[in-house]
């Protein structure tokens, strides 16, 4: 009797979260699934301006490419700067403030493409935040939340009551009515997607609350690293942006050889980024490195040599989120999952909406019977 009683709250909880959060769901799950594939979506339509000939020639050097931009757009300010430093014939990407985004030839600097940010990028921002800003990344924020308690009451009420019931549990009857192939669909279909949507959805929450990175510090017993200060010995400040940029590009390279992709961002608080990424398995091998935006001077480094464990789980949690770690068969499995996300709501609904008219008819038999 406790056991049903306490399956009865958990079904409740489980009905009604999903009823509130279904759609948020559903937005989340399709955008996640595009986004698995996004590199090689990126590849296969976008290749006319990303690549260009392969010419016998060195790389032009950041700061042609910086002052072409200039040149092009004087107004705009530089938000991100990307470089495939593995791919030579890769163009040099440049997004502004205003979202505008240039492609540059890396061999002579000249302008490929300018266009806004494309189609993506878009589900990137309705994954994130539905476009409504900060609004709109609190509802996504606690809608996961709310997710990952409704995969773990799902698989609550999907355990059976008796082992010999177990195969059953596993099994969609596909011969079925539609009522119980719906039921089917909810049930087992989210049991097989629940390892992999509550990974992909904690994943999540670690980009979401700052709160997750504590625990994850918490049982490594380690604190997430922000990179070791530098005090440099003779700040000299460069004024011209091309040159300040391609001599912090120019050093790192020296120093740090064989980065497979680069890129600058805008950080707050004046704080320019530079993140160089190298070839990996597992936790993304990356070093980051913080500069006063102003003047170039380097504030902090933080090396991926010296990582502990909060700062693997922080290197391997992004691949992770997006079903790249592992490679192909990973991404599938993601993809699949995340569709199978997309549809509980639908299913879920239909359950809710046959068990309603059921009951409706019910208390209306029972009602002319009294009459």
């Amino acid at each position: 009797m406790k056991n049903k009683n306490f399956k009865n709250v958990v079904r409740n909880i489980h009905l009604w979260l999903g009823l509130a959060t279904g759609l948020v769901v559903m937005i989340i799950s399709i955008t996640g699934a595009l986004y698995v594939f996004e590199e090689e979506i990126r590849d296969f339509t976008q290749k006319d301006f990303r690549y260009v000939a392969v010419q016998q020639k060195p790389f032009v050097g950041l700061d042609q490419v910086i002052s072409k931009f200039e040149k092009l757009s004087p107004k705009d300010q530089l938000r991100l700067i990307r470089i495939e430093d593995a791919i030579p014939n890769a163009t040099i990407e440049i997004t502004t403030k205003k979202a505008a985004v240039y492609y540059f030839n890396p061999y002579d600097a000249s302008l490929v493409k300018k266009g806004k940010e494309d189609w993506l990028e878009v589900v990137e921002h309705i994954h994130t935040s539905l476009l409504l800003g900060k609004t709109g990344e609190f509802i996504m924020q606690w809608s996961v939340v709310i997710f990952v308690i409704m995969l773990i009451t799902g698989l609550v009420l999907w355990f059976p009551g008796q082992m010999r019931l177990l195969k059953q549990s596993l099994t969609i009857k596909r011969k079925a009515s539609f009522k119980r192939l719906n039921y089917d669909l909810h049930n087992v279909l989210g049991f097989y997607a629940s390892v992999i949507l509550l990974i992909t959805a904690l994943s999540g929450l670690y980009f979401a609350f700052k709160g997750v990175k504590n625990a994850a510090s918490f049982f490594t017993g380690s604190k997430l690293g922000q990179g070791k200060a530098i005090v440099a010995a003779k700040p000299v400040q460069i004024d011209s942006l091309p040159i300040r940029y391609n001599k912090i590009y120019t050093e790192a390279k020296i120093k740090y050889p064989g980065a497979i992709a680069t890129n600058f961002s805008l950080r707050g608080k004046g704080e320019l980024r530079l993140r160089m990424i190298y070839p990996y398995r597992w936790a993304r091998n990356q070093n980051t490195f913080f500069y006063n935006a102003a003047t170039g001077v380097m504030l902090r480094a933080k090396l991926y040599k010296n990582f502990n464990g909060a700062d693997l789980i922080e290197a391997t949690n992004y691949d992770l989120h997006t079903g790249r770690l592992l490679g192909l068969p990973n991404k599938i499995i993601s993809f699949l999952a995340a569709l199978i996300a997309a549809s509980l709501p639908v299913t879920g609904f239909f359950i809710w909406w046959k068990k309603r008219k059921k009951t409706r008819k019910k208390m209306a038999t029972t009602a002319q019977r009294k009459l």
